[in-house]
């Protein structure tokens, strides 16, 4: 009797261990992330999640921590690089003070309705996730400046964007959009300065886009739009166009729409386009007389001949040629060298020269940054995915050597700064962050400060160093001003680097050289003035001739291991692939 009552003893004994050990289990899964907590003692007004550290922690809390949600006061939280978050509770309602709402490069699978709720919401970042759907409240958000939502699966925008009439940008790029909502067309919506669609299945664009009168960028390349509408001609301030991969019924406005001549499509569309002469015509006149039959064949072969030539001529004008220098034919070859320990930081590069590009004249050397830039917000995902940057290879000293080095030991020469090290560069940096947002009232912050969590916790910083010992560049934060570009520039060296693929390397690398290739025939077709230097104000000490044609010849460069063992050439042949149909590669 008394070993049965042990025995029932022990066991309640050890069923409530086992209790104690699961409720602390569920406890320690619990804790308070230091992150967030860090940010409660501080009242801090803004709050980054990122990388695979966080995703740990997401994927052990089945989710994001709870307490998260308490942080009333964060008017910019970001949360992003994160395979394991797959939604964001209802309670995001409470946090009423978001301005900025950064949610890219997760797998979320739907937004809650009470998203509708965050009324003071400027920017809303949703891109890169699983969505298929974006909630109606969304339309509630009257203060709503920047909406992005590019890659992912939605099929349909909720109606009633017009409700948010401060609404200036929009990305839907990357879904499967088969048409825009008619209200997104509405003259409410009188900010809305650019409309990024590309790559959806979009099949029409509506006649009534000329009610948005502050209209400046719209992309719809790669869709299945069959006719652009004339009234796109009537948007007063429409400066750039992209219909690259649609199949146009008109060829001759298709091959103009490949060139990106943003102005010639206007002039095409207000003039009426190439149908103006058929169908519809001043009355009164005559389409065709027949005189008998006698002229008639001569005419329509004469018509055609015509038409023909008139195609092959906007084809040859919108043509734009990149030829690749193999590297053992380069007068000098540049070598870069990786050390063994960059591949914990920040592995991957590649590089090459561009022979070619006139940043004389007019604007040029303006819209080639302007590029950079746009190029570092979209393709590279803020610079968290890929950096790109660009040097005067007259200023560069070979061989170079992609390294690591400590904070502390890392100098560089930053643009618009005095040398400095690295650690009190970033330290700087952060100051200036806090006094913006002080002057700002904690609103979100531009330029390089969004960057500087890209570093947290690294022992060691990535960078490119030249034969002299000179960095030249540290990514993701800056170039040295050693090897700054110029207007007197003739032949630029380009880097891309990632802590993700090689493969985004080249796919940037790609994305850059076809730019400038479109922004070198631009300059060379617009014939602008030669302007001075920016900061000697004299164009160069070299001869300078006007280019015989926009032509850019890219030099491959060799990225090799500390043994000499090719790691990377860019380009290879499988590069500069492009399905842009006006670029010619000549390999």
């Amino acid at each position: 009797m008394q070993n049965r009552h042990l025995t029932k003893l022990f066991r309640v004994a050890f069923a409530f261990r086992g209790t104690l050990d699961s409720m602390a289990e569920e406890n320690s899964s619990l804790n308070i992330w230091p992150e967030i907590e860090k940010a409660e003692k501080e009242n801090r007004r803004e709050l980054v999640l990122q990388g695979s550290a966080i995703d740990k922690k997401i994927q052990s809390s089945d989710g994001l921590h709870p307490q998260l949600y308490s942080l009333s006061l964060l008017n910019y939280l970001e949360i992003s690089q994160c395979p394991s978050l797959h939604e964001i509770h209802d309670n995001i309602r409470h946090l009423s003070q978001l301005q900025s709402l950064i949610l890219c490069r997760n797998k979320i699978t739907s937004v809650p309705k009470s998203i509708g709720d965050l009324k003071a919401i400027k920017v809303l970042d949703l891109s890169v996730n699983q969505l298929q759907a974006l909630p109606e409240e969304i339309c509630a958000l009257s203060e709503l400046n920047t909406l992005n939502v590019s890659c992912n699966s939605i099929t349909a925008l909720p109606d009633g964007l017009s409700k948010c009439v401060k609404l200036a940008s929009i990305n839907v790029s990357k879904n499967a959009l088969s048409r825009l909502p008619d209200d997104l067309w509405c003259s409410n919506l009188e900010l809305l300065s650019s409309i990024i669609a590309s790559e959806n299945e979009i099949e029409e664009l509506s006649s009534e886009i000329s009610n948005l009168s502050a209209l400046k960028v719209l992309d719809l390349s790669s869709n299945k739009l069959k006719e652009l509408p004339f009234e796109l001609a009537d948007c007063p301030k429409l400066k750039e166009t992209n219909f690259k991969g649609n199949k146009l019924k008109d060829k001759r406005l298709e091959k103009m729409v490949n060139g990106c001549q943003t102005k010639s499509v206007l002039d095409y569309l207000r003039a009426g386009g190439r149908g103006k002469g058929k169908g519809k015509q001043p009355d009164g006149e005559v389409s065709e007389k027949l005189d008998g039959g006698r002229n008639v064949s001569k005419k329509k072969s004469g018509a055609k001949q015509k038409g023909k030539k008139e195609a092959e001529e906007v084809d040859e004008l919108n043509r734009m040629v990149v030829r690749v220098l193999h590297v053992s034919k380069a007068p000098t070859e540049i070598t870069v060298k990786v050390s063994a320990g960059i591949k914990d930081v920040r592995p991957y590069i590649v590089c090459c020269v561009v022979k070619g590009m006139n940043l004389r004249q007019g604007n040029a050397l303006k819209r080639f940054l302007a590029a950079q830039t746009k190029l570092h917000d979209e393709i590279c995902a803020k610079r968290t995915t890929a950096t790109i940057a660009t040097h005067d290879l007259s200023l560069l000293k070979s061989p170079l050597l992609y390294d690591v080095r400590p904070p502390d030991t890392l100098k560089i020469v930053p643009l618009g700064r005095k040398e400095t090290k690295a650690a009190d560069l970033l330290k700087q940096l952060q100051q200036d962050a806090d006094e913006l947002r002080k002057q700002k009232k904690r609103q979100n912050v531009s330029g390089l400060h969004k960057y500087l969590q890209l570093l947290d916790g690294k022992a060691l910083y990535p960078c490119l160093v030249d034969a002299e010992d000179h960095v030249i560049s540290f990514p993701p934060i800056t170039n040295s001003e050693r090897t700054k570009i110029k207007r007197s520039t003739q032949e630029l060296f380009l880097e891309v680097t990632s802590s993700t693929s090689l493969q985004i390397c080249k796919d940037v690398m790609d994305a850059l050289i076809i730019k400038m290739a479109e922004l070198n025939k631009l300059t060379f077709d617009g014939k602008e003035d030669v302007g001075l230097d920016e900061e000697t104000d004299v164009i160069s000490d070299r001869p300078a001739e006007d280019p015989a044609s926009p032509e850019l010849t890219v030099v491959q460069v060799k990225v090799v291991d500390v043994d000499g063992n090719l790691k990377v050439v860019y380009p290879s042949k499988t590069d500069l692939m492009s399905d842009t149909s006006n670029l010619t590669v000549i390999r």
